[in-house]
């Protein structure tokens, strides 16, 4: 019923492979909010994370759980060059003790979701 997006080691799509997964918080949003759920959460009843914002906006913020304990936060940056050449520019802060690779991953998905929206 939720859009759903598998993150899984390398190439692979095995399920012991899967690192993560990702669902609309609910079907009809103006703004992406994303429930991500980790490979040992098989219930999904409480997420571990949970991604707010607007990629539109260039403006996201990662949430620990159902919690508002910010893990990293990524904004729009106005430069000079993103003004003259129409070229968006984007800042990430990840927090001490979070994968980064996570969340470019988060990222990536959020940047998919907004096209498939289009």
């Amino acid at each position: 019923m939720h859009d759903r997006w598998e993150a899984y080691r390398g190439e692979s799509t095995n399920s012991k492979d899967l690192i993560f997964t990702l669902r609309k918080s609910s079907l009809l949003q103006l703004k992406a909010k994303l429930d991500v759920f980790l490979a040992d959460n098989t219930k999904e009843d409480v997420c571990d994370f949970k991604v707010k914002g607007s990629w539109l906006e260039r403006s996201c913020i990662v949430y620990a759980g159902d919690t508002n304990n910010i893990v990293a936060q990524m904004h729009k940056k106005h430069t000079i060059q993103s003004i003259l050449i129409d070229k968006d520019h984007f800042a990430v802060t990840v927090y001490p003790s979070v994968d980064y690779a996570f969340i470019v991953a988060l990222i990536v998905i959020l940047n998919e979701i907004n096209e498939d929206d289009d």
